[in-house]
This record gives structure tokens, sequence and C-alpha cells, in this order.
């Protein structure tokens, strides 16, 4: 028996069960591999985050460098786009990191990710003047979240990040909102703390 999403949508609205995902767990319990495999195909040809997600989730250990940079053209293209101005749909660009750390669990792309967004943010603001504070709150805090995870569990990953790192100070540096302040004193802390004598 083939199973198409509006098959299993009908099936879950007949059961006038509570919604929410215990309830979508329960029906699934019960369903045949080729039901679930149609499920999974259906929400692969629903959206391009979808199919991006799925991709990502079942090719990070053999194509992971492919949908790292799918993720990184998302968030590149809010700041520097192939044609016009950038968006800066700052929060597109923060959901491309998220998405991809669930997708993959991955923590090196995931730092790899955050420092895109933090290097296309400065590039951007270094280029075009000053912005507004929210922008620069945005930088600081997807900035800290990566130097936190450098400190707790990615260690071993800084010296791959060094140099863009200390680029992004020096590119920072004078950038007002106190945002120039901010990264200096990051970076500070990662070569104090994780820095590699030469």
């Amino acid at each position: 028996m083939k199973f198409t999403m509006a098959k299993i949508f009908e099936i879950h609205m007949n059961e006038n069960k509570s919604t929410g995902w215990q309830s979508v767990r329960r029906h699934l319990n019960g369903w045949p591999k080729p039901a679930l495999i149609a499920l999974v195909k259906d929400l692969y040809g629903a959206s391009p985050d979808n199919r991006d997600f799925l991709q990502a989730r079942f090719q990070a250990e053999e194509n992971a460098g492919v949908a790292l940079e799918k993720y990184r053209r998302k968030i590149v293209e809010q700041f520097f786009p192939a044609r016009g101005d950038g968006k800066l749909k700052l929060g597109e660009a923060r959901k491309a990191i998220r998405d991809y750390r669930k997708a993959t669990g991955n923590l090196e792309g995931t730092i790899d990710l955050m420092l895109t967004y933090v290097e296309n943010g400065t590039e951007f603001t270094h280029e075009f003047g000053d912005i507004n504070e929210s922008f620069y709150n945005s930088l600081e805090s997807v900035l800290n979240e990566m130097t936190r995870w450098l400190l707790r569990e990615g260690h071993e990953f800084y010296p791959r990040f060094q140099a863009r790192i200390q680029r992004v100070a020096t590119l920072a540096d004078g950038i007002g909102w106190g945002y120039g302040d901010s990264v200096c004193g990051q970076v500070s802390c990662l070569e104090e703390k994780l820095g590699r004598t030469k």
C-alpha cells in the first residue's frame, strides 16, 4: 500500500487524538517501513529547507563538505549576494547555523559557520560603514557562542580557525557600538586559553 502525505494527514485527522510530537510518534511507531520512507520522501519534496536538512543528515559522513558549503552560502548570501545588495536578514543567516547543527551534530562545521557569519558581518560593516546596534549585537552574540563552544568542546579545532579569528579582530578594530572592543576581548581570551606558541 502506497502512503502519500495526503493519506498520512487523513489518517491523523480521523483519529482525533491530541496534536504534537507525542501524537505523531504514536502513529509512526506502528507504521511499516515503506510508509515511513514515503513520509520522508514527501517531507524532502515539501521545501528546500527540508531537502537541505535531510541531505546534510544523511550525507554528513561521506559528503560533509558539500552540506557545509550549502549552509555557508545561505549565510554569505545575506551579506554579499551574487546579485544586488545584501538583505541583512540576520535571522535567516543564524537559522542556517542552527539547521546545520541540528542536521549534522558536527561541532567543527558549526564553529566554521559561526565564524563565517561573524566574518561576513564584520566585512560588511568594514566595507559599507556603520550599521546599527542590533546588527552588532547579533554578531557579538554569535561570536560569544562560538567562543564558548571552542573553550568547552572545541579546543582541537582552534588552530584551524585561529588565523581567520585574528583577521576578524583586525577588521573589527575601531568599529563602533562597542563591537570592536568586544571582538578584541573575545579573541584575546581565545588566544590566552587556546593559542599555540609558535
